[in-house]
């Protein structure tokens, strides 16, 4: 959530709800949020939401588009999909457009749409958002911190696999459903993460960073127990422990710590100078794993929601 909430008396606006958007709506939002970015430091929207700007309609998603005449001056995504937690949204309003109340306008209607159960990111916490969402009713209820570490000074002691177990990468199609399943379970408690597709796989399968070779699978007796997927950030020369996974019931075992420096490793090998990740504020024990990998506290993005 990137935006204002300071009203000004006379501004003709128009929101409009779409379930899908044109090709050239599509291209007119990633350049708000390109320009948004160049500003803010960070992108307003999530990777899976920019992803669903594209590709047809999505069960469950809906854009809005904010308008000043002519010009696409703000927009917000609602995804209603989770059967238990409210609807969780995006939004942002152009850089050269801020202060005149359209924050406050796409909030109030995202409110609307929502049937006020809401919730709503701030990627990096700045005041403006917080404000924002204190002028909308929201209350803070979720820190995901993102963590960095230096990949110069890596020095990790070689990982040790669990007795039986064997590391080798994804193999697009032959592995998919495999993964779709111990992530699921592996992530069964998180509302994003968990909930992935095979539509969401291939997604990420389409774009210019995926690798398969960065995306280390764990099998003992032919059974999937583990993951570490990494992502390499080209332009900013930055790598991502991207999604890291263990099997329910194969936990405890150190098969997480081996896989997080396997995939550090790979990242060092790119001759990448930094690695990153995120973890929810409130999981103290991986925080505290990753603090002992020489990860800390880089910036903080906040979700807020209605008073339930």
């Amino acid at each position: 959530m990137t935006s204002d909430d300071t009203a000004r008396p006379g501004r003709i606006r128009s929101i409009e709800t779409h379930a899908e958007l044109t090709p050239e709506q599509t291209e007119a939002v990633l350049s708000l949020l390109a320009d948004a970015a160049r500003e803010d430091g960070q992108q307003a929207v999530s990777e899976q939401g920019r992803l669903q700007l594209r590709g047809g309609p999505r069960e469950g998603v809906s854009h809005l588009l904010l308008t000043v005449g002519e010009q696409l001056v703000g927009y917000a995504q609602l995804e209603d999909t989770d059967p238990v937690e409210a609807p969780a949204a995006e939004l942002v309003v152009h850089p050269s457009y801020r202060g005149h109340g359209h924050g406050r306008a796409l909030g109030s209607a995202l409110l609307a749409a929502s049937g006020r159960r809401l919730r709503v990111w701030a990627h990096g916490g700045h005041a403006a958002a917080r404000h924002l969402a204190q002028v909308l009713g929201l209350t803070l209820f979720r820190e995901l911190r993102q963590m960095r570490r230096s990949l110069t000074d890596l020095n990790l002691p070689e990982p040790v696999l669990p007795a039986g177990v064997s590391v080798r990468a994804f193999e697009p199609g032959t592995d998919d459903a495999a993964w779709l399943e111990v992530n699921a379970a592996a992530f069964a408690h998180h509302p994003e993460q968990g909930s992935l597709t095979q539509r969401d796989l291939d997604d990420r399968k389409a774009e210019p960073w995926f690798d398969p070779a960065g995306f280390f699978l764990a099998f003992r007796d032919g059974e999937l127990v583990g993951f570490h997927w990494t992502k390499v950030h080209a332009t900013e020369r930055l790598g991502e422990v991207y999604v890291l996974g263990v099997r329910p019931g194969v936990q405890g075992g150190g098969l997480g710590k081996a896989l997080t420096t396997i995939g550090l490793r790979h990242l060092e090998a790119q001759g990448l100078p930094t690695a990153m990740l995120y973890v929810d504020g409130d999981n103290k024990a991986a925080v505290s794993v990753y603090e002992r990998l020489g990860f800390a506290t880089y910036e903080t993005d906040l979700m807020y929601r209605t008073e339930t």
